[in-house]
């Protein structure tokens, strides 16, 4: 069964993020979905690019508290 796991990157800056919900997805199955939080404000941008690039699907992206929650499904 799917589930959602959380990738606490705050204060963490580009790349950091994206590397490191790239180790999450590692070990996640497909359909599981990981949500970012990032106080980089590049990784709401970042991390959309990539995942459409690699072929993942993008959940959604938004600022709360100066905080980035961007959720993806891993698709492959």
């Amino acid at each position: 069964m799917a589930q959602r796991k959380i990738v606490d990157a705050r204060g963490s800056f580009c790349p950091g993020p994206l590397m490191e919900l790239i180790a999450q997805l590692k070990s996640s199955v497909v359909g599981d979905e990981v949500e970012v939080l990032s106080t980089d404000e590049g990784s709401a941008k970042d991390i959309p690019e990539w995942v459409r690039k690699v072929g993942h699907e993008l959940l959604e992206t938004h600022e709360e508290g100066g905080v980035w929650h961007v959720a993806i499904r891993k698709a492959k």
